[in-house]
């Protein structure tokens, strides 16, 4: 069997084998992108758990506006090769217009490019970031923070291992849950169930998660109203 973590991943294996079983796992919505006909009966050779976390892109900008309200312009790393990013823009653009900020678009698709996109992100005078949910951003995260904490940038990311590596605030789905799940499902299949009788799974405890510590290294802090709805926040 196969097992894989990402839309272009999942695309990726599901467009080689219409055989071998595959269980994929991320922030994904597996029937807007062909992967399954219905989260219920996801049908063919694939199935898995989505966090659905793309979904939570325009909450994710709220709460950073709410964390630096005089900012005007707010940077968003993306990376243009996956394939949700075009729909969470357009997103991302509507929630924009109704906070009055403006978005900067920062494409990434490898190291270089990062590099270049956070370089953009202080010419263009930004006054907060927010980090794609993405792959290649979480497998970079150290980068990532060190780069934001060096320009002091307030940023949000999606997971709380942001956090743990020294980022500002994280949104959403918790990764570990969904691995876990996703373990469960291969064991059954290997065992001989078929992916077609085992639903798509949804993660769908969110989870907000703040550093002080970054917090005051950046010389912010956070409104009462936002640190009380915090799940966790790290000292």
């Amino acid at each position: 069997m196969i097992v894989v973590g990402g839309s272009a991943a999942a695309i990726a294996a599901k467009t080689a084998t219409t055989t071998i079983p595959i269980v994929f796992t991320g922030s994904l919505d597996p029937v807007k992108l062909g992967l399954v006909a219905s989260l219920r009966r996801p049908g063919g050779n694939i199935t898995g758990v989505t966090r659905l976390a793309h979904a939570l892109a325009v909450k994710q900008l709220e709460l950073l506006q709410e964390l630096v309200p005089k900012t005007t312009v707010i940077a968003v790393l993306v990376n243009p090769d996956n394939p949700s990013t075009e729909s969470d823009l357009r997103d991302l653009q509507d929630a924009a217009r109704a906070l009055k900020v403006r978005i900067h678009i920062l494409r990434a698709n490898g190291e270089r490019e990062i590099d270049t996109g956070i370089a953009m992100l202080v010419q263009q005078q930004a006054g907060a970031m927010l980090v794609g949910n993405d792959v290649l951003f979480a497998n970079r995260r150290e980068k990532i923070v060190a780069a934001a904490a060096h320009n002091a940038i307030p940023a949000a990311y999606s997971f709380r291992e942001f956090i743990e590596a020294g980022g500002l605030m994280s949104y959403g789905a918790s990764a570990t849950e969904s691995y876990r799940q996703v373990g469960i499902y291969t064991g059954r299949i290997l065992k001989g169930t078929k992916p077609t009788d085992l639903p798509v799974q949804q993660v769908t405890k969110v989870e907000l998660v703040i550093n002080l510590k970054t917090a005051k290294a950046l010389g912010i802090t956070f409104p009462l109203p936002l640190l009380g709805r915090a799940d966790e926040v790290i000292e």
